[in-house]
């Protein structure tokens, strides 16, 4: 494990690698613990590159049992290697070919990255820079090879083999147990999209014919008795391919794709080429074992990760400061792709919802950094909610800006200018240009400065001129007085007593959207009978903060007349946030228009909960305590927050429980109706638990009741969680009972077991630390696996504020126990559960105090992993 001071990483020391590597042979012969890998490298120098540089090979943890130059064996003085890297001091001025021979023990790599063993599987992680520890190498994602590879391992052990591309051959080893086949991969990839599989796996496949008239096999491979839980990620591969050649017009391009689920991953999911590699929670659904949303989270993944085939690889990008570059891109299509499958404005919401509990306080925080970063000093750190969710809300401004056909035109021309190549924030944004004859040098000012920002809103009416005004001002939290002011797309609109205002009309206004390109400006409507409501940031336009004057009354108008479904949920959500910011801060009319929001809920449900159950489960759902954190910003007390929020949870079952009780009841599904994933039929079973959720928080009997009833007829995994998630918060035997009996129906299920894990890391009591003390001592329970560790520590930690940040400071220490027990053996996923602590500074001082000190505990332990080392250097900066 790299424990030395991380060196710092800078975008503007950029230079072009002096040497490339046009094609790569590599023949892994596998073994638990004595794989042995050769590696034959076809390299020239770059001409780009420095003449007569010394090749530098970057290496991790490896050993070399052999090293040729052109078939020849080097002198000792002609290189240096080491377990780290590898120089040749004096390369040839030529192209020459290099053979390497490495030695790994895949068993014993618990860092996940490189080749390792999950469950007796052997496969691959590489980025962003796990290849260095198969073989030597320049391991950069600039440099592009042709890859074959030959696979090798015990018939028994391992009867599927897998690599990147198309397989070309396959054979018995003569006189041994083993057998071999053989992987071509024609299109160059850059050495991070590497990837092998080999062991016991069963397989479901299909045909899928693309627009181009190439036949493909899609295959999905899991774990051994769990084909028939692979029937939903194999069709959500089908469906990816297709909608992404009616949207973007790109078709699939190998005669193979296939999907493996492993259950020890320390991300979601890999896009290697050809060979997408999957943590099993993202693969692995049935009724009886997975949520809706996990039927919406595999669909969404799945998809991600079969778009990156387009954005990512074979457009990569040019250096991981340009990593927005695939990962934004990619969850604006997969975003994109989940709302046509799904609905659109239930999905936006859902979004925005992510982006503003995860993207909004990174950027408030110490952790803050631009989209692209300037410098970094451990890339793996960099996987975070900027560079994917924001960079995401960029791409879609972008289109906002220009117009979806001049979107869809810019995407073909920067998919054709760049295909095969490693690009750059500038390769992408100057198709755009081009197409539209735009200069997009200030939207790309998006790219550039960290932190979220804020435009305050005004309006003035002029009865007697029929008109309205609407003054906007941008300012930027940390930006200088010399930095230039953003691009920001506004899709607004008029709203009056009765409904939208169409009749009004202004200037500088196209298709809805008016763009604010300097500090302040103004709109004028005309022709407006009388004084309206903003509909402002429509569908979200822009991830800002907005700051505006309008009241409760102004709100409920458009949360009944807006036409815009994510301005509705948002004007509830806002009074909601009022409502429980006053209780926390003690105002005096801390309770003042509690019963009218009550009421609005209520004409509301009675008019649209039918219709649109998923759109109204959303607009019951209340801000999070997160949410409500973000919105009061300093000084944060979380238990002040907890109560406030159940306090308007409680104010809203009682006030709606009759509506409540007769939705659960036209909400149910007659028996015997068989279980579908669906929109429509999520979205009726969300409705009905978030009913369920809000009976319990007024009336806990009634509630554990009904929880009790539901759990015991539940014929979905969707209704049994969320009866045992109503238990959870409501003390007592049925609360014990039910967990008991959930841990022993599904024991031998781990990733249902994740949930149970879950949901009583989430119980915001005292005991809870207790409790997840005794759980880490449950036999599911296992440090080596980061799907049980995220579902434990890692729920607590980001999803129980008032007891990770409790005041005597003991939540704080089990996580920081947790990291440093982690950081030896998973640093990647030790660094993640640290970042947990990233909004310290805003908390009260007792509880900042308290959070500083395990930040600090953790921070002064030696021979720490780059990866904590640097989420700690940059918690406590400043």
């Amino acid at each position: 494990m790299r424990t030395e001071t991380p060196p710092t990483v800078r975008l503007e020391d950029y230079r072009p690698s002096d040497h490339l590597i046009d094609r790569v042979e590599l023949d892994v012969r596998l073994d638990p613990h004595d794989t042995r890998v050769t590696a034959t490298l076809a390299l020239r120098p770059n001409p780009a590159g420095r003449a007569g540089a010394s090749l530098v090979l970057d290496g991790d943890n490896l050993t070399l049992l052999a090293l040729e130059l052109d078939g020849q064996a080097l002198a000792s003085d002609a290189v240096r290697a080491d377990a780290s890297g590898l120089t040749l001091h004096t390369p040839p001025p030529r192209p020459f070919t290099l053979r390497i021979e490495t030695r790994l023990d895949p068993t014993a790599n618990t860092r996940l990255m490189g080749l390792y063993r999950s469950g007796g599987v052997y496969c691959t992680q590489c980025e962003a820079d796990g290849f260095r520890r198969i073989t030597y190498f320049l391991d950069r994602p600039d440099v592009l090879s042709v890859y074959t590879t030959r696979i090798e391992a015990e018939r028994e052990a391992a009867p599927v083999l897998l690599g990147n591309g198309n397989p070309v051959e396959a054979g018995t080893v003569p006189g041994t147990d083993r057998h071999y086949a053989v992987w071509h991969d024609p299109l160059p990839k850059p050495a991070y999209l590497f990837a092998l599989v080999g062991g016991r796996l069963d397989r479901v496949a299909k045909s899928f014919t693309t627009m181009e008239g190439r036949a493909v096999e899609i295959a999905v491979y899991v774990e051994p008795g769990k084909a028939d839980r692979a029937a939903y990620a194999l069709d959500a591969v089908e469906r990816s391919m297709a909608w992404d050649e009616t949207a973007f017009g790109r078709a699939y391009d190998l005669d193979v794709f296939n999907v493996v689920a492993v259950s020890d991953f320390n991300m979601g999911a890999m896009e290697n080429k050809g060979l997408n590699i999957f943590n099993d929670k993202y693969v692995l659904a049935s009724p009886e074992t997975a949520t809706d949303a996990d039927y919406a989270a595999i669909e969404a993944i799945i998809a991600h990760e079969y778009f990156h085939n387009w954005s990512g690889n074979r457009v990569t990008c040019r250096d991981w400061f340009q990593l927005c570059l695939k990962e934004g891109l990619t969850v604006f299509r997969d975003q994109e792709f989940s709302s046509d499958m799904r609905s659109r404005p239930v999905h936006r919401i859902a979004e925005v919802r992510n982006l503003r509990a995860r993207q909004f306080p990174e950027d408030a925080g110490p952790l803050a950094h631009p989209v692209r970063p300037k410098q970094y000093a451990e890339i793996n750190n960099f996987y975070t909610a900027t560079v994917y969710e924001k960079g995401a809300e960029i791409v879609r401004m972008l289109r906002t800006l220009i117009g979806e056909t001049a979107f869809r035109a810019g995407m073909d021309r920067y998919f054709a200018d760049n295909d095969g190549t490693a690009a750059t924030v500038e390769d992408f944004l100057a198709a755009f240009a081009a197409v539209t004859g735009r200069d997009l040098s200030r939207f790309a000012e998006w790219y550039e400065r960290p932190g979220t920002p804020r435009v305050a809103v005004s309006g003035s009416y002029d009865a007697a001129a029929r008109t309205y005004r609407l003054t906007f001002r941008q300012t930027r939290p940390g930006a200088g007085a010399d930095a230039p002011p953003l691009v920001i797309p506004i899709d607004l609109g008029l709203v009056g007593a009765d409904g939208p205002l169409d009749g009004a009309r202004a200037e500088r206004i196209e298709n809805g959207v008016f763009v604010l390109e300097t500090a302040e400006d103004a709109v004028t409507f005309e022709n407006v009978a009388a004084e309206p409501v903003p509909s402002l940031f429509r569908a979200f336009s822009a991830p800002i903060r907005v700051e505006s004057t309008l009241d409760a009354a102004a709100r409920l108008t458009l949360l009944r007349h807006d036409p815009d479904s994510f301005n509705r949920w948002e004007a509830a959500q806002r009074i909601a946030l009022g409502l429980m910011t006053a209780q926390v801060r003690s105002e005096p009319a801390a309770h003042a228009g509690a019963d009218d929001f009550v009421a609005a809920l209520g004409v509301f449900l009675d008019a649209e909960a039918l219709r649109d159950p998923a759109f109204a489960a959303q607009v019951l759902a209340l801000p999070s305590e997160g949410d409500l954190a973000d919105e009061i910003g300093t000084e944060i007390d979380p238990d002040a927050i907890f109560r406030a929020r159940r306090d308007l949870r409680r104010r809203l079952g009682t006030g709606l429980r009759a509506r409540l009780l007769s939705l659960r009841e036209a909400l149910a599904e007659p028996a015997g109706t068989p279980f579908s994933p669906d929109a429509a039929a999520a979205g009726r079973r969300a409705l009905r638990n978030a009913a369920l959720d809000l009976i319990a928080a007024a009336d806990p009997e009634a509630g554990t009741a009904l929880a009790q009833a539901q759990i015991a007829q539940a014929t979905n995994m969707t209704d049994r969680l969320a009866g045992l998630a109503t238990l959870a918060l409501l003390p007592g035997e049925a609360r014990e009972a039910a967990l008991s009996a959930f841990a022993e129906r599904y024991a031998g299920e781990p990733l249902v077991l994740d949930k149970w894990f879950a949901i009583q890391a989430m119980i915001p009591e005292d005991g809870t630390v207790a409790r997840i003390r005794r759980l880490q001592g449950h036999p599911a329970f296992a440090m080596t696996n980061p799907n049980r560790v995220r579902s434990l520590v890692g729920s607590f930690s980001l999803a129980n504020p008032t007891q990770f940040n409790r005041a005597d400071g003991t939540g704080y220490a089990l996580v920081a126990e947790t990291v440093l027990a982690l950081d030896g053996t998973n640093p990647q996923v030790a660094a993640r559960l640290m970042t947990a602590f990233g909004p310290w500074r805003r908390l009260e001082p007792g509880r900042r105090a308290a959070a500083e000190t395990a930040l600090r505990r953790i921070a002064a332990t030696p021979g720490l992993s780059r990866d904590v080392t640097d989420i700690g250097t940059r918690s406590l900066a400043g």
